[in-house]
């Protein structure tokens, strides 16, 4: 396990050199400087005195040698809109609010989904499996950013049942964990579904069953153990999905977390930020991935031993 865990560090590591090497040749590959502020040219006195404050009359090698000399002492930079405003700042202040929404929306992806497949399957060809069905394909094909307007359109303004935005009590979380959750939960429900069925055939359900376990025991301990390990395949990639969507959702229900300095800083031509928010998210993404690996491993012990096998 240790040799698998230094393996992947390793991986990681180069990786999110990676991600950082190519992040930072995109952003500089953009003509214009980020200091033009609707086509208009700054002083060039003005604009001289911004470029060597943020080390931008550097030949590009040495500014990618100092960002990354930054980078290893965890400093991302100071906002070129605001250069009283720095990037940990912002983002210490936006994360734990997107932090928050991204928990709370992924725990109900997986709640729900992993329920609704699980009844789905054992209710398999009648009103609740078709309804179930539908609900899933509803979810895959209509993004968060639609189903957000519809929730604010229905849920706040028709019934008003819920504030229409901003943050600060439990009610401002609902909809939009609602509008991120909708499609990771149709994802979910469909690989549980379908994963549950094959499960439910195989002898050693039919020799629970044989013995006299309880239907709820059966389903639980021995069907969706198994059932589940798919599901915690596509945790890392749904993960990502609900923090990128979660961009999006924050700027509709004017949510302050990532999203807001991330759409800021794109609409401002803001290198730090960019700069600063991918390499943050890469980091974190990268990070769950690897506790994803790990438990797999946990859940099927089977791939413990297969890496052994394949190691000797």
């Amino acid at each position: 396990m240790l040799s698998f865990v230094f393996r992947r560090f390793i991986s990681m590591i180069v990786t999110l050199w990676l991600i950082i090497t190519v992040t930072f040749f995109l952003m500089h590959a953009v003509p214009g400087s980020p200091f033009e502020k609707e086509g208009k040219a700054l002083n060039e006195t003005v604009a001289q005195n911004l470029n060597a404050y943020y080390n931008l009359d550097k030949p590009l090698f040495v500014q990618y040698g100092l960002y990354l000399q930054k980078l290893v002492q965890f400093d991302l930079g100071p906002s070129t809109a605001n250069s009283a405003d720095t990037v940990n700042k912002m983002i210490a202040r936006g994360f734990p609010v997107s932090f928050q929404l991204g928990l709370i929306a992924v725990l109900f992806a997986i709640i729900s989904g992993v329920g609704l497949g699980v009844i789905a399957a054992l209710r398999h060809n009648r009103l609740i499996d078709y309804a179930a069905m539908i609900i899933a394909v509803l979810g895959i094909s209509i993004p968060s950013f639609v189903v957000a307007p519809l929730l604010i359109k229905y849920l706040a303004v028709e019934w008003k049942l819920l504030p229409t935005a901003t943050w600060g009590s439990w009610q401002h979380v609902v909809m939009p964990a609602l509008a991120l959750a909708f499609g990771p939960i149709a994802i979910i429900a469909r690989l549980t579904r379908t994963n549950m069925l094959e499960v439910l055939t195989q002898e050693y359900i039919e020799t629970a069953k044989a013995k006299g376990l309880k239907p709820a025991t059966i389903v639980i301990k021995h069907a969706l153990r198994n059932a589940i390990l798919p599901v915690v395949t596509l945790l890392g990639a749904l993960i990502a999905n609900v923090l990128t969507g979660s961009f999006v959702i924050e700027k509709i229900f004017a949510i302050p977390g990532m999203g807001k300095y991330f759409v800021a800083g794109i609409i401002n031509r803001d290198y730090s930020v960019i700069m600063g928010t991918t390499v943050f998210y890469s980091a974190l993404l990268i990070f769950l991935m690897f506790v994803v690996d790990v438990l797999y491993g946990i859940i099927d012990p089977r791939i413990k031993l297969h890496r052994k096998e394949s190691e000797g």
